[in-house]
């Protein structure tokens, strides 16, 4: 019988292995804005092959910096970035708008990325401009992130002092509705509670939550309690494990944590919907953490990057997550959350 460990590898070598929500393109470009090419090739592609992993779900995530008139400048800098890494690394990889390419690239050995805003504050309040997005190739909708936008409210990593919040408004619902008749899906991670309430209210269309963990383990706002959990699942949706470790457990700093601790999170999903609800969603931000918010022990990524993504799956292992079910998880349970979604 082979160690733990060793299954976990095979796993990850024989199946298709997705994430769900990585800052690739905002990493990229800014490397790319001091004079780099080539940047996936060599700073990301490397490690990616050492996880084995097949794709990833970039983020066109726009900072406080850029907002509110740059972006969308920044967004469409965002994919003409990889545009420019696609040409500059000519077979190595690939935008995918579909199941289908996302197959295809597998079947090629080229590196899929998949695009998906982090919020809709590209578009301000002017839905026509999700249209063009569409176009482009985003097929993912994250309403907003930790702060508020037209489409309605985020919910802040730590308490913050506001006023009275707020759910969807009316131009949010008229993105849901818009992303559905489009093609493309939602995603409910950084979504406020009433967002949340609101958003399962007024579609039933499957959605996800790409990177958000457990509340009933970890007390983070960012996560989603029992309830939604279930409400998710009861209409398809899948939920990505978050690697942050404010997200896997409370007081990081006082309890580190690992790989396995994020585990639990997706042994608490699979007693209470399934495990086919369960998918990667690492969020990996290390690379973007000031060395000083590293040092403090509270912020820190409890997987150690795509290299070491596979001590994750032996934690699954090891909580008695069959070798079909882990399937699933590494890539499976999104390719069927995007069958039904954007085809």
């Amino acid at each position: 019988m082979p160690k733990t460990s060793e299954r976990a590898a095979k796993l990850h070598e024989r199946g298709l292995v997705l994430d769900a929500h990585y800052d690739l393109l905002p990493l990229v470009l800014e490397k790319r804005r001091k004079g780099r090419n080539r940047v996936m090739e060599q700073d990301y592609l490397p490690a990616f092959r050492a996880g084995r992993v097949d794709g990833v779900v970039s983020s066109l995530f726009v900072s406080n910096d850029h907002l509110p008139e740059m972006g969308l400048r920044r967004t469409l800098d965002m994919i003409a970035a990889l545009h420019a890494e696609m040409e500059e690394s000519p077979g190595l990889l690939t935008l995918c708008r579909s199941v289908a390419d996302i197959e295809a690239a597998k079947e090629r050995g080229e590196f899929a990325v998949l695009l998906s805003l982090e919020g809709v504050d590209a578009i301000g309040n002017d839905l026509a401009l999700l249209r063009i997005l569409y176009e482009l190739g985003v097929r993912g909708v994250g309403l907003v992130w930790s702060r508020r936008n037209y489409a309605g409210d985020g919910c802040f990593f730590n308490p913050v002092r506001e006023g009275r919040k707020g759910g969807l408004t009316d131009f949010g619902v008229r993105v849901v509705e818009e992303a559905a008749r489009l093609g493309m899906y939602v995603d409910v991670s950084h979504l406020n509670d009433e967002g949340v309430e609101d958003l399962l209210s007024f579609t039933d269309v499957p959605v996800m939550a790409s990177h958000s963990n457990c509340r009933a383990i970890a007390p983070s706002m960012r996560n989603l309690t029992d309830e939604q959990i279930v409400r998710l699942a009861e209409r398809g949706g899948v939920l990505g494990m978050n690697s942050c470790s404010t997200f896997v457990r409370e007081d990081p700093k006082k309890n580190p944590v690992g790989p396995g601790e994020l585990a639990d999170h997706a042994l608490h999903i699979k007693n209470l919907v399934g495990a086919k609800h369960v998918m990667l969603g690492f969020d990996f931000c290390d690379e973007m953490r000031d060395p000083s918010e590293l040092a403090e022990g509270r912020y820190y990524d409890c997987v150690k990057g795509y290299e070491g993504s596979a001590a994750f799956t032996t934690a699954l292992l090891e909580r008695g997550f069959t070798d079909d079910e882990i399937a699933g998880v590494l890539g499976g349970n999104l390719l069927d959350f995007l069958r039904r979604t954007i085809g």
